[in-house]
């Protein structure tokens, strides 16, 4: 069989881009416009916070159990109904109760995990190998693109037309994509399984593929404390510059700007990377000493150090911390092999996993503890214990 050119594996990426980047957006809307949905439902603002929480929670059960439906239905049909769901979210919340907002996360939910399982099974036999992870990188931009456009277009909108108006202008740009992608169905769903399992084996088969695979214990626990260290940065910087830094509120703002930016950059140029030079498992392991060094120094912060010197931890904070997403999918796809969407699920729900639980321990312990610096040190010391785990892989991958 020839390999795939490399012009066939547009079409389908920008297509899971695309997906991936409404998909994202609509769940960091909430968040985005969580002090107009407060003031409306007259909740605190932090009860708002919980959307993303809860969209993540329901999320890991929809990667366990959507490789089934990929392999039944067709990754372009499940796609579609990843926009369904986010239309539907972006309808429920619209409502503008606090019961819809929720219902409005879990029906989201139902579908976020199946992102990567999707993406990952349509672009495989169309991508070739030479370019995988950049391709699989590439799809993953998909995630900063849909944060950016919420922490952008939004917050205008909500105080223009209303919060309810800023979710709903999104409904459009999803059912446009559902619509685009009924065109290429037939031929990209060809290899579709009608007869394929959606329920009964799915935890049986995970839990096989979890057994006879070392490489994908390793790097389903480094992708847990990988993606928990992400959003540990994310989720207190700004309070950790204003408050240990001495920066104002607008440059931790700025600051964190350019920890998604470098997150976002980094993510190609690491699939270039490793398609070229560095082997994945080496490469995500060399990513968590950065995390690693990143978070140490983090650790140390005062007023003292001079402005750029911060924004440099942030910068190498993110281009690691956040960039490493399309290298961890393509080696789940690649050390899955025939069950590679099967495995894609599972990394989506490890990582999913260590966004809901290494932040609030990490927020946990530094109350508990009166500052930041022993849980950046604990970071620190996670990012290292996942990139000696990656580092591991690295003679089992040779011999796969």
């Amino acid at each position: 069989m020839n390999e795939p050119s490399r012009g066939s594996a547009l079409w389908p990426l920008l297509a899971t881009l695309a997906m991936q980047t409404l998909a994202t957006m609509a769940v960091f809307s909430v968040p985005a416009a969580a002090p107009e949905i407060a003031h409306d439902l007259d909740v605190p603002g932090a009860l708002v916070g919980f959307f993303v929480a809860a969209v993540y929670g329901v999320g890991i059960l929809s990667s366990l159990f959507s490789p089934g439906f990929v392999h039944r239905y067709g990754p372009v049909r499940v796609i579609q109904v990843i926009m369904v769901a986010t239309m539907a979210m972006l309808l429920a919340c619209a409502l503008g109760t606090l019961g819809s907002v929720v219902l409005g996360a879990v029906l989201l939910g139902l579908a976020y995990g199946a992102t990567a399982p999707a993406s990952t099974h349509l672009l495989v036999p169309h991508t070739p190998r030479r370019v995988f992870n950049l391709v699989m990188s590439i799809r993953q931009v998909g995630v900063p693109l849909g944060g950016v456009g919420a922490g952008l277009i939004v917050p205008p909108l909500a105080v223009s037309i209303g919060w309810r108006g800023a979710l709903l202008m999104q409904a459009p740009a999803a059912l446009l994509l559902l619509v685009l992608m009924q065109f290429p169905r037939r031929r990209w769903d060809a290899a579709r399984d009608p007869g394929a399992r959606l329920w009964g084996e799915a935890i049986p088969q995970l839990v096989a593929l979890w057994r006879d695979s070392a490489p994908i214990r390793r790097l389903s626990v480094a992708s847990f404390i990988y993606s928990g260290v992400q959003l540990a940065f994310i989720a207190f910087m700004t309070v950790h510059l204003t408050q240990d830094a001495g920066f104002d509120l607008v440059r931790a703002g700025w600051t964190l700007a350019a920890y998604q930016v470098a997150g976002a950059v980094a993510r190609p140029v690491l699939g270039i990377v490793a398609d070229r030079f560095v082997g994945p498992p080496r490469l995500l392991a060399l990513l968590g000493l950065v995390m690693c060094a990143s978070a140490l120094a983090s650790a140390w912060l005062s007023p003292a150090w001079p402005a750029w010197a911060v924004v440099a931890i942030a910068v190498l904070a993110g281009a690691s911390a956040s960039g490493y997403t399309g290298l961890a999918y393509a080696e789940y796809a690649r050390l899955g092999g025939a069950r590679g969407t099967l495995a894609t699920g599972l990394g989506s729900a490890a990582m999913f996993t260590g966004v809901l639980i290494v932040p609030p321990a990490f927020g946990t312990a530094a109350t508990a503890l009166g500052g930041f610096a022993p849980s950046f040190i604990a970071l620190g010391v996670l990012a290292l214990v996942a990139s000696l785990l990656c580092l591991g892989m690295a003679p089992a991958a040779r011999r796969a």
